[in-house]
Formats: C-alpha cells, sequence, structure tokens
C-alpha cells in the first residue's frame, strides 16, 4: 500500500517514525515551507521533513493547493491512502479526491468534541478529565469525516498542554499504524459523527495570557496549564510582569489577585475562589526559575 504522509510539527514527526518503523510504504511527504525561526531568523526545516530527509522520502512544500503543479505532484505519488497529522493546511476536494483509499488524519480530540487547531489546549483549559486521539476520514468541512477508531487517556489534574502533548503523539502514531492496517486489510469501519454534540477548539493567540484573578483557583490553575507552552500565562506582581510557568491549587483566600504570602514552594495568590500557588515563572527579560528563589532575591514590598 502506497501512503503519502501529511505533517508538519513534532507529533507529526512521532506518526512518521511510528508507521515507517512498521514497514508501510511511505512514497512521499507533504509538509509546510521552511519557516524563519529564533532570533537570527535562519529558515529551519519543520520536524517531518527532517526525518522524511532521513529516510531518503521525495519531500513537497506547497504554500497551499490551489496551483495545479502541486495536486499534480501528488498525482504523480499514485498515492493508495493519504495519512494526515497536523499538517497546518486545509486540503481541497481535488486532493481529498486523489487517493484510492481516501484521506485519513489522526486528531488530538475525542470527536465531535474540540474540532480545529488547537484540540487538546482546549481541553486543558476547560479543565477536562479525559481525552485522547481520534482517527478518521478528512472532509471537505472541518474534522467533520467519519471516525474510523479512537484511543482514550486520562488528563492529570496538574499536567500542562505541552506534556498531554506528548503522550497524545504516541498515542496517536499507534492509532495511525493501526488503521493503515486496517485499511490495508480492507477492514475500516467508519461511524458518522452527531454534528449535534460538536464542540470547536480555536487557534491560541497572546491576547489570552493574562490571568483573571477573578476566577476560580481551578480554573486560573487550568489557565496556566493550558497555555503552557505556548503562548503562557501572564500576571503583573509587584509591579513587574512575568510569565506564570507552573501553579498548584492551594489554601488561602482573599480579594482577587491578593498576594497571600511566600512558601518554601511558591508564592500564593488569591483567586475569586481559593487560591493558586505559583511554582515557577519568569520575569519580563529574565530566565524561568522557582518563584521561591526568585522572590527571595527580589523581596515583595510591604
Amino acid at each position: 500500500m502506497r501512503v503519502v504522509f501529511m505533517g508538519t510539527p513534532e507529533i507529526a514527526a512521532t506518526c512518521l517514525h511510528r508507521i515507517l518503523e512498521d514497514g508501510y510504504q511511505v512514497v512521499g511527504v507533504f509538509t509546510q515551507p521552511d519557516r524563519p525561526k529564533n532570533r537570527g531568523m535562519k529558515l529551519t526545516a519543520s520536524p517531518v521533513k527532517e526525518l522524511a530527509q532521513k529516510h531518503g522520502i521525495p519531500v513537497f512544500q506547497p504554500e497551499n493547493f490551489r496551483e495545479e503543479a502541486s495536486v499534480q505532484q501528488l498525482r504523480d505519488l499514485q498515492p493508495d491512502v493519504v495519512a494526515v497529522v497536523a499538517y497546518g493546511r486545509i486540503l481541497p476536494q481535488k486532493v481529498l479526491d486523489v487517493p484510492k483509499k481516501g484521506c485519513i488524519n489522526i486528531h488530538a480530540s475525542l470527536l465531535p468534541e474540540y474540532r480545529g487547531s488547537a484540540p487538546y489546549q482546549w481541553a486543558v483549559l476547560d479543565g477536562k478529565v479525559e481525552t485522547g486521539v481520534t482517527a478518521m476520514y478528512l472532509v471537505r468541512e472541518m474534522d467533520a469525516g467519519d471516525m474510523i477508531d479512537a484511543v482514550k487517556t486520562p488528563i492529570d489534574p496538574n499536567e500542562t498542554a505541552g506534556e498531554l502533548l506528548s503522550r497524545l503523539a504516541e498515542l496517536g502514531a499507534g492509532l495511525l499504524s493501526k488503521t493503515l492496517g486496517a485499511l490495508e486489510r480492507d477492514a475500516v469501519t467508519a461511524t458518522p459523527q452527531d454534528g449535534s454534540k460538536a464542540t470547536f477548539a480555536p487557534m491560541l493567540d497572546k491576547s489570552m495570557s493574562p490571568i483573571d484573578w477573578r476566577k476560580t483557583a481551578w480554573q486560573v490553575h487550568n489557565h496556566v496549564r493550558g497555555l503552557h507552552p505556548w503562548p503562557v500565562a501572564t500576571a503583573e506582581i509587584n509591579g513587574t510582569r512575568f510569565k506564570i510557568h507552573k501553579t498548584v491549587v492551594a489554601e488561602g483566600s482573599g480579594a482577587p489577585g491578593e498576594i497571600l504570602g511566600l512558601t518554601k514552594t511558591g508564592l500564593r495568590v488569591a483567586c475569586g475562589q481559593g487560591a493558586v500557588e505559583i511554582q515557577r515563572l519568569q520575569a519580563d527579560g529574565g530566565k524561568p526559575m522557582a518563584a521561591a528563589d526568585y522572590f527571595r532575591g527580589h523581596p515583595l514590598e510591604g
């Protein structure tokens, strides 16, 4: 079975690595064009491109599929199936129609929950206790295709979105390999989604970063977890702006945003209900560090 893989970030590279390891015939890889990165703004290849090149797999990097030449590149590979994981592009119908067995996608949620670009982050932001990965057929409507299979996993109450993604990548890789095997045997059974139960997970941005201390302690804690490692929650403390990297829900009460005291493990701050302890933070221009260490060197006023 001839497989074309489409993906860009690390989660996609994890899935590509798994299907190569399991012996699937990957005849081509599509990934986003190299992008400027870091302070030097040097053009940097995606993790998927780097992995594909190591294995000698042809790599294609169209900006989109509006040009017929890009679609023809896919046709020329004669794929039986196209496997998509976090590619970062919406595929037009003329692409979906190319592979004989269809286009399949690994999505980091239990569909129809959290359709969209930031599913696992919103699961954490919303305080969900369970999520997973879903294998589905791609259709024109975003994340609305028939579901092939799914794997569930609990979310730890102190787990960040980044930590959760690392686990979902491994689960997704296994699910992709299993799904390709079923397609190869013509043993796939697909189930339509219940659109009435669909929820959406829009892209994150930096405007979401400031913490609203009027929310409950758990909501603030989930906010910090869900925005880590990007765009990262922020707060102003004693006139200094900080990125907040780690919190735990703690005992205490007071006016929202009131500093309740410094402990051996962090800085306690009151929320609309309850309190959180900031355990790791980063002052503007500084490095991430333990909050207790920072405030021992920068005593709180009053």
